[in-house]
């Protein structure tokens, strides 16, 4: 992000805002070049920039952050995003214009309906240019407005070829959002945060769900939320070791999947 977005991003984690709602204390607060150069460290070869717009008149200036960053840094997935405001289409045709490959929605953050009108013509334009959007609407760490399963299950009844990447395996609505993946063959699902201790005492994935995720392994990617995560990143790898679903399972989350889909 932004480096003035994020000191405010970490002062809110800092306060344990209301959207966080517990002590989170930030593991990796170092500047943007420790950052990268501590990505690379753990053999990360194409990572993301999930920035996202809490109010209207933000995207388009994130956008062209993003746009910049990528350009200056190889193997960031070029990142946009948008909020649910009457510029929303043009921000999206913009950045898709810029060379944007996946796309962030935050509806926690953000307070919007996936459903506007307003943002009809950007599902249209994502759909249409199958370009991913990596989507937090589960109601984890607490719920939203519009966070949960029903938004995106109306939102992906009218547009059923959505590539859309659920966030945190939709925590904590697992099993709800297991059943979209199952439904919708564009669906996929990331694991940030998912199965490490910090979270498994707040909202644990059920073991019974284990062998569904499994059956979607070629459509599950790594998530971590570098930096802003309060563990190691090498916990969020040894929680999905942990799961015992092999190690098959893990070379395809941890790079085949991301790499067929982004063409790597």
């Amino acid at each position: 992000m932004p480096e003035r977005v994020l000191a405010k991003v970490w002062a809110y984690f800092d306060a344990a805002g209301p959207l966080v709602g517990r002590p989170w204390p930030i593991a990796y607060r170092e500047d943007e070049q420790r950052r990268l150069e501590q990505l690379r460290a753990f053999s990360v070869r194409a990572f993301t920039s999930m920035v996202y717009p809490h109010k209207p008149g933000m995207a388009r200036w994130l956008n062209d952050w993003s746009a910049g960053f990528a350009a200056r840094t190889p193997d960031c997935l070029h990142t946009a995003t948008f909020f649910a405001e009457p510029g929303a289409a043009a921000d999206v045709r913009h950045a898709l214009g810029q060379g944007a490959r996946v796309f962030k929605c935050h509806l926690q953050v953000g307070g919007f309906d996936p459903n506007d009108p307003l943002l009809d013509d950007v599902w249209d334009m994502l759909t249409e240019s199958a370009t991913p959007v990596v989507t937090h609407c589960g109601s984890g760490p607490v719920p939203g407005a519009h966070t949960g399963p029903g938004p995106v299950a109306a939102l992906l009844a009218r547009y059923p070829k959505l590539p859309l990447v659920v966030a945190h395996l939709g925590m904590p609505e697992y099993t709800e959002f297991l059943d979209l993946a199952g439904w919708y063959e564009r669906v996929r699902l990331d694991t940030t945060m998912a199965f490490t201790s910090f979270i498994e005492r707040e909202a644990p994935f059920p073991p019974a769900e284990l062998s569904r995720l499994a059956d979607l392994g070629d459509r599950v990617l790594l998530g971590t939320d570098f930096p802003n995560i309060p563990y190691s990143y090498a916990d969020a790898l040894l929680a999905l070791e942990r799961t015992g679903l092999g190690t098959d399972w893990l070379r395809a989350v941890c790079h085949d999947n991301a790499a067929r889909l982004f063409g790597l």
